[in-house]
């Protein structure tokens, strides 16, 4: 087990933790949470051996493998998959033990290390690393390009496929989705939850916590504190503990006035200056409990958009990418024909693998690329705005959040700036002075203040939780879901994506078409895929007789993981539609006992009469749709079944 005593970890010369506790027991996923800067990758170093403590212990078994993501990557010509069978040290080390014993012609060693490269899986260690890229969204042809060839965040995934390949007890992952498409998340989350060993995991993504972890550890006040359950089980217990500790303090301190009210009356009083002593060295012992401290949430809002045009934009046959420079060859299509109409009011989310194209159709949309080929036409009054992370690096490092929103607002005046920048945490001098040591967060946060200054009528937002964090998301989350505009979102926060859209449009193969289902059917959808993908692991070559019964063996086994990965989703969705069988038939029975009430063709209100065959004509297509549906997905699971 991990076992934290007393633990004071101070970092120059502020103190992160004093006198912590906690226990995490063997096989238990813990989700490390905490407000920025309270001590979570410090408490990583330290477990990884990186930091001392000073003060305490954080201890566990010296046998335990650890296994954590690298922060670097250098520019190597090795290929993706070396580079992630890197990962498994102790495989790596026995090929170069296999490699001196096969130089000096020593059969022995020979003989001991081919039976520990076995053990090791070396046969399967390949096909293994290859799994490993392309459910991080790798494809094949990219598996054998060298490390040097990819960009910063594919390096940061080739990282953690790495520590993922390592055979590991202790799995330290910190902030592991900052890089991932929602894709190769849900296929993340399907192989921490098969994971054997400990996995202590800092996520600011509260779906991605509900999904892999069991435990909550929380860094409040320099103390860690633990939940059992998910994140959301988390929120439950401490709201709970919250209102139990507000409802101590106050008998508390009833209890202190009270006895200080006896000893002011009774002090001076011969008769009662026992008792008064008495209730005096009571008052002295009485710990006075400290409230539980709650940081004020983060909260802000749209203002009320522009009026807007309606439809707002209308794409027709676009061809979305980038014009090559004069000269320099054929322009680069990523989209080809896309049609799409915006009309106003409407909330779409936009999914589809990093490279699928999601950005470049939100810079079209935006204006920021001018179509390849077709027609973008703009309705009149549509004022857009653009949320993307080149939106936050374009910020002037030497300016302050002052000085960026009179850029746009020149004509305001300066209190009504500064008393808007404080309504998004930037108060006092964090208003007014250069924002070179703002975190990402912040510029984040900052960027999307320039945005809502400006009453956009469309939102377009890129990926704008990466760097934030969860009371941030939460406040980002509530503002948009009360947001009277039009939004398009990109995003892999899938609690954002749910509490703010409302149709799905997914962007895969060179075009845009929609998403018909809700963001579990996309996870089921696409581990149904995963597993059609996958390649099938190779079978090591061995000396015994009978290979061909333990290949048919495993070929049998693989073939019904198969068919219960094509099943999974096709169930789950039968499920979903016989739930809105039954509410779409209760529907239909309401109305048909209403029609059937006489009453309602004696009154003179013949609009109700007409709004209930209307409904009833809806119900009826409905239940006919969903019908068919329903025996369309039946079919297709009998077939599968065989």
């Amino acid at each position: 087990m991990i076992r934290i005593a007393n633990l004071t970890l101070i970092r120059g010369t502020q103190p992160l933790l004093e006198g912590a506790d906690v226990a995490i027991q063997p096989g238990e996923r813990v989700g490390l949470i905490g407000a920025n800067g309270s001590g979570k990758t410090s408490l990583f170093a330290l477990l990884r051996g990186e930091l001392h403590a000073d003060k305490g212990d954080a201890e566990f078994p010296a046998t335990w493998r650890v296994s954590y993501v690298a922060q670097e990557t250098p520019a190597l010509a090795r290929s993706a998959v070396d580079c992630v069978i890197d990962g498994d040290t102790t495989l790596r080390r026995l090929e170069a033990e296999l490699a001196a014993a096969e130089a000096a012609n020593d059969g022995a060693r020979m003989g001991e290390v081919h039976a520990a490269l076995g053990d090791a899986g070396a046969y399967t260690a390949r096909t293994r690393a290859e799994q490993l890229l392309m459910g991080l969204g790798f494809s094949v042809a990219q598996l054998a390009d060298p490390v040097a060839s990819f960009s910063g965040g594919w390096r940061m995934r080739l990282n953690l496929a790495q520590a993922l390949m390592c055979p590991s007890d202790l799995l330290l992952l910190d902030e592991p989705t900052n890089h991932l498409d929602l894709d190769a998340i849900i296929w993340l989350e399907d192989w921490l939850r098969r994971y054997r060993g400990t996995l202590l995991v800092v996520s600011h993504d509260r779906d991605f916590l509900d999904a892999v972890v069991n435990v909550i550890v929380h860094i409040e006040q320099k103390k860690l504190r633990r939940y059992s359950g998910d994140y959301s089980s988390f929120e439950r217990q401490r709201a709970q503990a919250l209102v139990l500790a507000a409802a101590q303090q106050a008998k508390q301190a009833r209890e202190r006035a009270h006895l200080q009210s006896f000893v002011d009356r009774f002090r001076a009083k011969a008769t009662k200056a026992r008792q008064a002593q008495s209730r005096m060295k009571m008052l002295e012992k009485m710990e006075e409990l400290a409230p539980l401290h709650v940081s004020a949430p983060f909260a802000f809002e749209f203002f009320d958009p522009r009026r807007a045009p309606n439809p707002l934009l209308v794409m027709e046959d676009v061809d979305a990418g980038y014009r090559a420079a004069a000269g320099t060859g054929a322009d680069k299509v990523v989209l080809r024909g896309v049609r799409f109409s915006l009309q106003a009011g409407e909330r779409y989310g936009l999914l589809g693998v990093n490279g699928a194209g999601k950005s470049t159709l939100i810079k079209t949309i935006a204006g920021e690329l001018a179509p390849l080929a077709g027609a973008a036409t703009y309705g009149k009054g549509l004022a857009i705005g653009y949320f993307a992370q080149q939106q936050v690096e374009m910020l002037r490092d030497d300016e302050s959040p002052l000085w960026h929103l009179r850029r746009i607002s020149p004509e305001a005046r300066e209190q009504a700036l500064r008393d808007y920048l404080g309504g998004f945490n930037f108060p006092g001098d964090m208003a007014t002075g250069p924002i070179t040591h703002f975190s990402g967060g912040e510029k984040a946060r900052l960027a999307l203040a320039l945005i809502v200054w400006q009453r956009p009528n469309l939102l377009l937002l890129d990926e704008p939780t990466n760097h934030l964090d969860l009371e941030t998301r939460e406040a980002l989350t509530v503002a948009l879901a009360q947001f009277e505009g039009t939004l398009v979102l990109v995003s892999h926060d899938r609690h954002l994506l749910r509490a703010t859209t409302e149709q799905l449009l997914i962007v895969r193969d060179g075009g845009l078409q929609p998403f018909d289902g809700d963001l579990d059917d996309y996870r089921d959808w696409l581990l149904g895929r995963s597993m059609e993908k996958a390649p099938v692991p190779a079978v090591p070559p061995r000396a015994e007789a009978g290979p061909v019964r333990r290949v048919d063996r495993r070929e049998a086994a693989q073939a019904r993981q198969r068919q219960s990965a094509a099943r999974k989703p096709i169930e789950s969705r039968l499920k979903r539609l016989e739930s809105k069988l039954e509410q779409a038939g209760a529907r239909k029975a309401e109305i048909d006992a209403r029609l059937a009430d006489e009453r309602l063709y004696q009154d003179a209100d013949k609009d109700a009469l007409k709004h209930l065959l209307l409904d009833q004509a809806y119900v009826a297509r409905e239940l006919e749709q969903l019908e068919a549906e329903w025996l369309e997905n039946q079919t297709l699971l009998e077939r599968i079944n065989g």
